[in-house]
């Protein structure tokens, strides 16, 4: 459906509070007369001043929608209010002339309506271009010919009334009536023609422009031509409907694009950010030349940089990745990667995330440099900008942009470590961590990086505040450093962030020497201060310059075992076994080997001797003392096969953990590109646009029509097509019994953050209900947006109600309630049928997601809420079960399949999904196949589920507890 089809509705408040009215309450109000003298005299409307005629209106008006048929009242409203001139009371007939019957049972016209229709036609010569305008648009509601026809010529004349308000209502009316009644105005298209070519106001000229699209596309196609040149001067609403006529043209008929293509070329320079989004769109469904893609994607850029908006940003971002999505167009956008880099200025860490990402994909040998350069100063910007609350965040980002650049093009490398290394002394871990990582696949891919990789490794060691990321620097030294200066100086660095070794002694006789104030109690000049009163105070001069115990003040690697940290004390271990085994291949002298060892065991056993002590906050664990134990036994004994294992092995082991990673990225990569690839058969039929013929062209889709469809939240675009097909799939909610008076089903249509409850009410009985309401209530964070009206149904009568809902969070939810109805003429209580609850299914808000491990670990540490749930199927297959479980949950499954494959009797995995809100969903599945029980025993086990609120948590487990079992079909 159109602009111009658009149906125009108006909504009536009905007071919440009050009951609607009836014939009660309307006898109450009269002074109890009865309901005939009521029919045939209304005192207010007769009577009263014009407020209290305005009420009685509103009563009439409600009742009639409410069912009620009041013939008598028709003359009366005729009489005392249709001449008043009070815009309110002219407003209020405009509704009720739009809603009381106005025929006969036999369908002729009622006599009465020619004194309407007289009104009306005085109203359109009106002096006040309000009522003229409002006449306008309440005529482009009526359906009766025979009212219409006395009106055209008043109708025509307001096409050259001085007001625009007027005028533009004017050529609404003509269109409408046109559209169902041609033969009333049959030179309509001749008409607004020419009142468009003579028209100065943008509006007026809008409505006229869209009805000749819609009424005669040929006039409204040679009224584009003659102004063609003079459309960038045009109005931003005119130019929105012009750009809209244009593709639906050149949709329709290809050989007309040449035409306009460059009127929208123009419309791309509008003022207007509105014209420049269509504009640009439609550019690239007409066109798939370079150019074309080029200057949509550069207005693009400019849309999303210019706007402030922030959603704003990520749909045109949105628009920028189909572009991508494009195999012809990638090349096009592959240029303009600086561009799309301006948008980093934004502050939105969600528009940088999408932005580096579509860099990233559009990346080449040909851009890599430049973008490279723009990374770095936005690396060195982080570390100068510490009050967004985003930057530690956005700063990962950009490692791993870098990262993924670097891997890529393995030249970028040299010019990006430097910068890099600094941050691994950051305070932020995660970013620190993330360095770490590219640090490490660097210096085992990339051989002649190894030096300076080392180098710069060293000089930024001391400084180094995280115990994790020591731990890895450790690894890296320990396992790459291979000559015998940068071997002396690893155990330089170590023996400079342990401090004065042996420990212990030394800091017993720290402490010792913390302990004696006395001997430290020096004597200084006396103070003479003065009070508040004006006297003299002295200030006593003995002080104790004891110094306190600063912790800063202690070497980093003493810190952390002092602090009870002794993981890092096992890494340092073989740290130190690494580089002295390698030190005694290297270094021929058998002094300076045992001289070198000797200094290796001496730290280690140091370490151990302090972890045996008091002095730590926490003892050393017994695994550490076993690696630290057995580090110093392949000291001692120097054997050729430990000499293998901690210098070849765990390099290999390395290795074959990146390879692993490149090639699952690959294998992700070519899973991508299939999809965006078009396939096409050896036996498909070429299709050539030059032969194609019209009806054929036209089944193409429509992109406005796809848009509509999409806000009606069909978002994908194979539902989209064929709306009532995917309504069809969805399950119907019986919510009454069939033997009820009152039979009523619900389709639920979930659309986002919205649930609209489409309710079919039907009347199962002769007698007419009135005031059938609909009365909904809802549990969990779920809220009603609206009450829905009461209606009246006639016997065997049936009605559509709809109800929409608004969604805070994911969790299960509940809408229970009831219908409440009075039968007519009955004098017993309003009579009320009890519906079935209706369940709001979690998973219509949980989406599969995925995240990196490290990130995972993290969620999996900080959220709070856990929920257990007892594996319980009839599964007997641990890979079934898993796939079973990722089905039911739409969760997407985060180990690597290589590491599931096989078979040994258990399994473990990591699940991970977001919901549309932004809420984590984490899950890990330990399940076994219990062998001493047969081959046919179910599997076993435990799902536990983390998430940041309970309610997420208890409806996930709910979800998993329901679908567990696998139904035999």
């Amino acid at each position: 459906m159109t602009a111009a089809e658009n149906v125009c509705y108006t909504l009536i408040n009905v007071p919440m509070d009050s009951e609607p009215p009836s014939e009660i309450s309307l006898k109450n109000d009269l002074g109890n007369c009865d309901m005939s003298a009521f029919l045939t005299s209304f005192p207010p409307l007769e009577k009263g001043d014009v407020k209290l005629k305005t009420e009685a209106l509103k009563k009439v008006i409600i009742m009639i929608l409410n069912g009620e048929k009041l013939p008598g009242l028709l003359m009366t409203i005729i009489r005392f209010v249709l001449p008043l001139q009070d815009h309110t009371i002219k407003k209020l007939l405009l509704v009720f002339w739009e809603i009381v019957p106005k025929t006969t049972p036999d369908g002729r016209l009622l006599q009465e309506m020619i004194l309407v229709c007289d009104a009306y036609r005085k109203d359109l010569q009106h002096p006040n271009e309000f009522i003229r305008g409002s006449t306008l648009r309440f005529l482009c509601k009526l359906k009766e010919a025979e009212l219409l026809e006395p009106l055209m010529p008043a109708i025509r004349a307001c096409l050259e009334h001085r007001h625009s308000y007027v005028r533009r209502n004017a050529v609404l009316a003509i269109y409408t009536i046109y559209r169902n009644f041609e033969h009333l105005i049959p030179d309509a298209p001749e008409l607004i023609h020419d009142f468009l070519v003579n028209e100065k106001d943008a509006s007026c000229k809008r409505n006229a422009f869209m009805m000749l699209i819609h009424a005669d596309q040929d006039r409204a196609l040679d009224y584009l031509s003659t102004c063609i040149d003079q459309v960038q001067t045009f109005g931003d609403i005119l130019q929105l409907v012009i750009v809209e006529l244009i593709y639906k043209v050149c949709h329709a008929n290809p050989s007309e694009r040449a035409r306009f293509i460059r009127c929208i070329y123009n419309l791309l320079q509008s003022s207007s950010p509105a014209v420049k989004y269509e504009a640009a769109g439609t550019l690239v469904t007409l066109s798939s030349a370079p150019t074309a893609i080029k200057a949509a994607a550069q207005c693009y850029i400019d849309l999303i940089i210019k706007e402030s908006d922030n959603n704003v940003k990520l749909i045109v971002l949105d628009r920028l990745i189909e572009l991508k999505e494009h195999p012809s167009h990638e090349r096009v956008l592959q240029d303009l990667v600086m561009d799309i880099l301006r948008v980093l200025t934004t502050p939105d860490l969600e528009v940088r995330k999408k932005t580096l990402q579509l860099a990233l994909d559009l990346v080449s040998s040909r851009n890599v440099e430049e973008l490279v350069i723009v990374l770095k100063k936005e690396v060195i910007k982080t570390n100068n900008v510490t009050e967004h609350e985003d930057t530690d965040k956005y700063r990962q980002l950009l490692v791993r942009t870098l990262h993924s650049c670097s891997v890529r093009f393995p030249d970028m490398a040299a010019n990006v470590i430097p910068v890099l290394m600094e941050f691994l002394s950051d305070n932020n871990e995660a970013a620190a961590a993330d360095v770490l990582e590219f640090v490490r696949e660097a210096i085992q891919r990339f051989d002649n990086l190894r030096p300076l990789i080392v180098e710069k490794m060293l000089e930024v060691f001391h400084a180094i505040k995280s115990v994790k990321i020591y731990r890895g620097a450790l690894w890296i030294l320990g396992e790459y450093c291979s000559t015998k200066e940068d071997i002396q100086s690893v155990m330089t660095e170590i023996r400079r962030s342990l401090g004065e070794i042996p420990i212990v002694e030394s800091e017993i006789k720290k402490e010792a020497g913390e302990l004696k104030p006395e001997e430290e109690v020096s004597v200084g000049p006396a103070q003479k201060l003065v009070t508040e009163m004006g006297t003299y105070a002295t200030q006593s001069a003995l002080s104790s310059s004891r110094p306190a115990k600063k912790e800063e003040d202690r070497p980093p690697l003493r810190g952390f075992l002092l602090d009870g940290d002794f993981f890092v004390a096992a890494s340092l271990a073989t740290t130190l076994t690494k580089i002295a085994l390698r030190y005694v291949s290297l270094v021929q002298e058998k002094k300076k080997q045992n001289s070198f060892n000797a200094e290796a065991m001496l730290l280690m056993a140091t370490i151990l001797h302090l972890g045996k002590s008091s002095l730590p906050k926490k003892p050393i664990t017994d695994d550490d003392v076993d690696r630290i134990s057995l580090c110093l036994k392949v000291l001692s004994e120097c054997s050729p096969l430990m000499n293998d294992i901690f210098n070849k092995e765990c390099r290999q082991s390395l290795s074959h953990m990146l390879s692993a990673k490149l090639e699952e990225e690959k294998l992700s990569q070519k899973k991508e590109s299939e999809k965006r690839n078009v396939t096409i058969q050896p036996d498909d039929p070429i299709s050539f646009m030059q032969l194609t013929a019209k009806n054929e062209m036209s089944s193409k889709e429509d992109q406005f029509q796809l848009s509509l469809l999409a806000a009606m939240g069909n978002t994908q675009r194979k539902e989209a097509a064929d709306p009532l097909a995917s309504k069809l799939n969805k399950v119907v909610t019986q919510l009454t019994g069939f033997s009820d008076p009152v039979y009523a089903e619900a389709y639920v249509h979930v659309n986002q953050y919205d649930i609209v409850l489409d309710v079919l009410v039907v009347n199962q009985t002769s007698d007419t209900l009135q005031n059938c309401t609909l009365e909904l209530a809802t549990l969990g964070d779920l809220k009603l947006v609206e009450k829905p009206s009461p209606l009246t149904l006639a016997p065997h009568d049936f009605a559509n109600i709809k109800a929409n809902v608004k969604v805070a969070s994911t969790e299960n939810g509940i809408i229970f309630g009831n219908v409440v109805y009075d039968v007519s003429g009955a004098a017993s209580d309003r009579n009320c049928v009890v519906l079935s609850d209706i369940h709001i299914d979690i998973m219509d808000y949980i989406q599969p997601a995925s995240c990196t491990d490290a990130e995972f670990r993290q969620m999996w540490a900080e959220f709070e809420w856990e929920n257990k749930v007892t594996v319980n199927t009839n599964i007997i297959d641990l890979n079934e079960y898993l796939q079973h479980i990722l089905k039911s949950t739409n969760m997407k499954c985060l180990t690597p399949e290589k590491a599931l494959s096989g078979y040994c009797g258990f399994m473990a995995a990591n699940l991970y999904a977001r919901s549309i809100f932004g809420e984590d969903a984490l899950a890990n599945v330990s399940i076994e196949k219990p062998i001493h029980l047969g081959p046919e025993a179910p599997v076993t086990g435990h799902i536990r589920i983390r998430a940041k609120s309970q309610g997420m948590a208890l409806s996930l487990g709910d979800k998993i507890n329901l679908s567990q079992k696998k139904t035999s079909l």
